[in-house]
């Protein structure tokens, strides 16, 4: 066991949230991570191009057990607010669908950034650095650390969680931040995989449609999304459809538009009288790629030609079309979900400070905190404003 070092604050994770809190906590900061690289979900991000928040980012876009604990830190560190450091570090960004922002080149330069901002604060990086041990000892906090084959001892008087959540194991993403937080006494809620593809059994006959893309609208619980829906070998992915996975519940259904206000009913109509004779899916094949087309029509029973079809056929053909109900029979799981719903629970927390309560000194930031964000750059915002957050708590104590 080497001596030990002292540090004002110690956060765990060189992800997101963990190097934006280096870069505004003030001197004294040392940053360990278990990875060889820091940020490396963020190198995987938006198809390697990080979508790194959303212009139209409000608390509406976030799910938590308290729906208003995200509004201090969103509001005192905004979307405009990231955008100014992202320009100011000369990364050239393009807007997509939705208010979804990404770098033009690569997401390394939003590693790089953040990176070169911690540097900048002082901070010290370890990587390949695992946590033995974790304690209070009454005057700060004890780690003992994990580094080149030695042990080491760092205390603290801040303890920062920022570890993320279980989502993309492969990653490294582990439940570290939940077994601390449970050490010290915060409370953790159920935990489960967001933004994530919803798996079906082979009586759904799915699996012919797989590689199927259509711009579409799912529901679930109420809520909906309309984006694309994409058809996979295992069940359904798609925008939209991780979208509602945050919000769906085992053992209830997921409605799917695949044509959105599209006329569909009314074009079959017209079709029947101008060419009678021409194939249902034919004519749906206008509206709907051609192996849905046929797939569900097939589905409703429809033989012969438009001519043969009555009024009330054609209608549950587009009632189907328009209301396509499925019920999962799970989703993909951490493996490739976006993020970890559910986590440290907000009750335990200061929505100002993003410090525990009752742990003075003890802060839990970004994904491993009860606040998960929709699709689009919203996470991310979330760990740099709550990041952000925590960082100027810091440096307020003193």
């Amino acid at each position: 066991m080497q001596s030990d070092s002292q540090y004002q604050t110690l956060i765990l994770g060189a992800g997101a949230a963990g190097l934006m809190c280096a870069a505004h906590a003030g001197p004294g900061v040392l940053i360990v991570d278990h990875a060889r690289a820091p940020g490396e979900k963020i190198r995987i991000s938006g198809g390697g191009r990080c979508n790194f928040t959303n212009m139209q980012c409000s608390p509406e876009a976030f799910l938590s057990g308290n729906p208003h604990f995200c509004k201090s830190a969103l509001k005192r560190y905004t979307q405009w607010d990231f955008l100014d450091l992202v320009e100011q570090h000369r990364i050239a960004w393009h807007e997509k669908t939705l208010g979804q922002l990404f770098c033009d080149d690569s997401a390394r330069q939003i590693v790089t950034m953040l990176c070169d901002e911690a540097r900048r604060a002082g901070a010290d990086l370890w990587l390949q650095t695992g946590v033995v041990d974790i304690r209070h000892d009454g005057d700060g906090f004890v780690a003992v650390l994990e580094r080149d084959g030695a042990r080491l001892t760092v205390r603290a008087r801040n303890l920062v969680l920022a570890t993320g959540g279980k989502s993309i194991p492969k990653m490294g993403a582990t439940g570290l931040a939940y077994r601390i937080a449970e050490q010290f006494g915060l409370p953790v809620t159920e935990t489960r995989a967001g933004l994530v593809p919803f798996t079906f059994g082979e009586e759904t006959g799915l699996k012919p449609l797989a590689g199927i893309a259509v711009p579409g609208r799912a529901e679930t619980a109420g809520t909906s999304f309309d984006e694309a829906i994409l058809f996979t070998h295992r069940g359904l992915s798609g925008p939209a459809i991780l979208q509602v996975s945050s919000y769906w519940a085992e053992g209830t259904p997921v409605r799917l538009d695949l044509a959105p206000g599209a006329p569909i009913f009314e074009a079959l109509r017209a079709a029947r009288q101008q060419s009678g004779r021409r194939a249902v899916a034919t004519v749906l094949a206008e509206h709907l790629p051609k192996r849905l087309a046929d797939h569900l029509v097939q589905a409703e029973g429809l033989t012969g030609n438009l001519a043969d079809q009555s009024d009330a056929r054609l209608r549950a053909l587009c009632d189907r079309i328009a209301g396509w109900e499925l019920t999962p029979t799970g989703t993909e799981g951490y493996r490739t979900a976006e993020v970890t719903l559910g986590g440290i629970d907000t009750d335990a927390l200061d929505s100002r400070t993003m410090q525990a309560r009752a742990v003075p000194g003890l802060y839990a930031i970004g994904e491993c905190v009860d606040v998960t964000g929709w699709l689009g750059g919203y996470n991310f915002q979330w760990a740099w404003s709550s990041a952000v957050a925590a960082g100027r708590a810091i440096i307020a104590a003193g």
